[in-house]
């Protein structure tokens, strides 16, 4: 009988520490980045390169990581913008690190927004969503003078940030 008991009651505790594993899976959408593509001006439709492009956000003195490192060069970023408040300003560093001053050009980007957390799950929490303000989604100056923009146009191709897989904002320069 006590053997009976003693593995009813080891049968018991061992069920006992059982319980739902709380992982947030990695492929569960989470709050996404603000993708942008970078166009040629002259020609819309086809993609262009920049070149060793630096993000630095606001108040920060360090760029954005791209893979590892602060510059990067390529057709498209991805930027997280702030999750509590409604801006998140940008400077667009062209050319970052080029000994020739002259080629290194700074554009300032502030993007402006309302937020919505969503509810993804227990293990994962909240998410955030962002919605660009219809009547001015951005702001953007120049870091020296305002004839020197390396942007020339800024189209908003998506006003809802909701995931990561289109592009949100096209640059043409």
């Amino acid at each position: 009988m006590k053997k009976i008991i003693l593995l009813v009651v080891a049968l018991a505790l061992s069920f006992s520490g059982c319980e739902k594993d709380d992982i947030c899976d990695s492929n569960t959408p989470t709050t996404p980045r603000l993708v942008i593509g970078f166009y040629d001006f002259l020609n819309p439709s086809v993609l262009k390169n920049v070149s060793n492009l630096k993000v630095i956000g606001e108040g920060m003195t360090t760029g954005i990581l791209f893979n590892g490192a602060e510059t990067t060069s390529g057709t498209t970023i991805s930027i997280p913008l702030k999750t509590v408040g409604t801006t998140t300003t940008y400077s667009f560093t062209l050319n970052s690190g080029n000994t020739n001053p002259a080629l290194v050009d700074q554009d300032i980007i502030r993007f402006d927004y309302s937020t919505q957390e969503l509810f993804v799950s227990r293990a994962c929490g909240y998410k955030t969503i962002f919605t660009f303000d219809p009547t001015n989604p951005y702001t953007h100056t120049d870091a020296t003078a305002a004839n020197q923009k390396w942007i020339k146009f800024i189209s908003v191709e998506k006003n809802n940030i909701e995931n990561e897989n289109e592009t949100h904002i096209k640059i043409f320069f």
